[in-house]
């Protein structure tokens, strides 16, 4: 079953010599439908870059949220504000480049969100408190490390980005998070390359939804992310991290073309920003 989407119409944002490509849907409207839609089974939305937002029942799960619409040579508007977030339970950051941890964006969702926690690697704890994150509103994980909140789970696994970068006091800087929603997983790997025994740690998880980079000098080549996904048994791949900035630019059509041409027994789908999606 194919899925996949036109990219959507740009224009030009004031203060900036480009076009930018503007959200499907934002604001207000997006925000009411991210708190209020039934999500009996997980529902995906697309907030550009690696960014996500995800909700089972009523659980709301931010991942590497970027959302400063300041932000220099941004491709793609923002589809809303941090601080306009009033409904996250948690907030995920892969690692602690800006891309990632966003230093507008993070802070103000958990300003807005009073109860939602931050998890990130215990590497970034640092540079969160740094940027006004108290302790308190952490959780600090690691690799083979579980996450409990209400009755769902989030697993790490290591990301090479390009390399795994281990070391005794801060674990894993890079990591992956395995959603587990009830009986459905949703693997978000942050920045990251192949790398051996990847397949064999993600494999056990039972991934339905795999959520790739395939933009940028340190991230997945479009055949690696269909190779992944094959190999660990995921019914979905998403390809994320492209079209945000001009270093990451990677035509959509290239991946349908590979995936159709390549995979066609493989399942997948692209998302414009601002677009939900439930699994099926």
């Amino acid at each position: 079953m194919l899925q996949l989407t036109k990219a959507t119409s740009a224009k030009p944002r004031r203060g900036y010599n480009t076009w930018v490509i503007q959200p499907v849907n934002g604001g207000r409207q997006l925000l009411d439908e991210i708190e209020g839609a039934p999500c009996p089974t997980p529902r995906i939305w697309w907030l550009g870059h690696s960014g996500f937002a995800l909700k089972y029942r009523n659980a709301i799960v931010y991942i590497d949220p970027l959302l400063s619409a300041s932000l220099p040579g941004r491709l793609v508007s923002p589809p809303f504000a941090g601080k306009d977030v009033t409904h996250a339970v948690l907030v995920l950051s892969t690692h602690a480049h800006p891309g990632h941890l966003d230093a507008e964006t993070a802070p103000a969702i958990l300003h807005a969100s009073r109860r939602a926690k931050l998890v990130l690697p215990m590497s970034a704890a640092a540079h969160a408190h740094e940027l006004g994150i108290g302790y308190q509103r952490m959780v600090t994980t690691n690799a083979d490390l579980r996450v409990e909140f209400l009755d769902d789970r989030i697993y790490a696994v290591p990301s090479a980005h390009p390399s795994l970068d281990w070391t005794p006091l801060g674990g894993y800087p890079y990591l992956g998070y395995l959603v587990r929603f009830g009986r459905y997983t949703i693997y978000h790997a942050g920045d990251g390359v192949p790398y051996d025994r990847l397949a064999d740690r993600l494999r056990p998880y039972n991934v339905n939804v795999a959520l790739l980079p395939i933009g940028g000098q340190h991230n997945f080549k479009i055949q690696e992310a269909a190779q992944l996904a094959q190999q660990i048994g995921a019914e979905w791949l998403v390809p994320m991290h492209y079209d945000m900035f001009a270093a990451s630019a990677v035509e959509a059509d290239r991946f349908v073309d590979h995936m159709l041409g390549n995979y066609p027994a493989q399942r997948f789908k692209v998302f414009r920003c601002g677009e939900g999606w439930s699994i099926p």
